[in-house]
């Protein structure tokens, strides 16, 4: 087993459904391919490395930030994009474990042993024991301009570029598309949908147009050092569609179109879309659209069988994630479960290229350490061509 390409190279490769020396390796690219604190704070524990600065970027997921070390000890080929905060506080929600948040958090302990997060009038809550937080999604924690906080994104995917061989991820871009919030859009817009059609299309219109303006400014500050950018959105549910295909291919997939068009008339970037659950029928449109990469692929959702979907599509988009089942085997089975899981979805995905390992979803907090380790170990010996 030799490698004879850099992880920015692997990616590229795979992306473009060609075949590289070996499979690549994500823990932590993207907010929803990461691993909770919780599991982090563990996982550098039984390894012996230091958790005296996890930081969390997501703090509404309650995810850490991938470190190089753990990166470099799983062979992993990816890095998130994301600025550290440049004020910060140490939190200690319960116990050994401690973390570094932004300064603007301020974590609160209810006489219920909950922690509250308030935000003008948001506000959200980890019950006692929790491992993340429910309520309001607040999750902009940074300060300044549009264009300042850019450029801080610049900056680091331009060290990201230069000092590393990691590809990496744009998050967020989609913010204001409206079809972000589940099932392709927010209850009102799928009301509207009924009641007032052409209004909807409007507020797309609008929306489409302020991202592809913020799109235009990410390409030309700081395009060439990135690799993909994200559409986030959850059209699926366990054992279906949460929205009707008409009201997608109406509401949605002409608005994604033109964002891909867009991307790819620009510049390289590829199109990352983070889509849950059970959305087999949706796929054919999905890369209609232009998307190049789909994730988390989640197998055990209804329909998403994975030679189905390797056999199908395998060819038209590379599928980013099924490589562990999570719900039913990363935190609850043996290492030797996990490892069988593994090696039979790594080998039902690998042929001809257009995969990624990374398990469904982010890792949860209460994973053991010893699964992890035995899930990327397992992926490794099993990514090469």
């Amino acid at each position: 087993m030799i490698e004879t390409m850099t992880s920015r190279e692997r990616v590229l490769r795979t992306i473009n459904h060609q075949v590289p020396d070996r499979v690549p390796i994500d823990l932590g690219m993207h907010m929803s391919t990461g691993i909770s604190m919780f599991a982090y704070w563990n996982l550098r524990e039984y390894l012996g490395l230091s958790t005296d600065r996890i930081w969390v970027p997501d703090m509404v997921q309650g995810l850490a930030y991938v470190d190089q070390d753990i990166l470099e000890c799983f062979h992993c080929d990816c890095i998130l994009l994301e600025p550290p905060f440049e004020e910060t506080r140490q939190w200690n929600p319960r116990g050994k474990y401690r973390f570094v948040i932004p300064a603007a958090a301020e974590p609160c302990l209810t006489q219920d042993g909950e922690w509250v997060i308030r935000k003008g009038a948001e506000a959200m809550r980890m019950p006692a024991d929790g491992y993340f937080f429910d309520g309001d999604w607040i999750s902009d924690w940074g300060e300044g301009s549009e264009d300042e906080r850019l450029a801080l994104y610049a900056r680091e995917a331009e060290r990201i570029y230069k000092e590393t061989d990691y590809a990496t991820n744009m998050l967020g871009y989609s913010r204001g598309l409206g079809m972000e919030n589940y099932g392709g859009g927010v209850i009102e817009d799928a009301i509207l949908a009924f009641d007032d059609p052409s209004r909807l299309r409007e507020i797309r219109e609008t929306q489409l147009e302020k991202s592809i303006r913020r799109m235009g400014k990410i390409i030309d500050c700081f395009g060439q050092y990135i690799q993909m950018v994200t559409i986030s959105d959850d059209m699926g549910g366990q054992s279906g569609l949460l929205c009707g295909p008409d009201y997608v291919e109406a509401f949605c997939m002409p608005y994604y179109k033109r964002f891909c068009s867009f991307v790819h008339a620009n510049s390289d970037i590829k199109v990352f879309l983070h889509d849950c659950g059970s959305i087999r029928s949706l796929i054919p449109q999905i890369i209609d659209a232009g998307v190049d990469i789909l994730n988390p692929v989640q197998i055990s959702a209804k329909d998403m069988d994975p030679q189905g979907l390797k056999e199908e599509f395998g060819g038209q988009i590379c599928f980013w994630g099924g490589g562990c089942d999570t719900q039913n085997v990363l935190g609850s089975g043996t290492t030797d479960e996990v490892a069988a899981n593994v090696r039979h979805l790594t080998r039902t995905f690998k042929p001809g290229g257009g995969f990624v390992f990374n398990q469904v979803h982010n890792i949860l907090g209460n994973v053991p350490p010893q699964n992890i380790v035995a899930m990327l170990n397992t992926a490794y010996l099993e990514s090469f061509y």
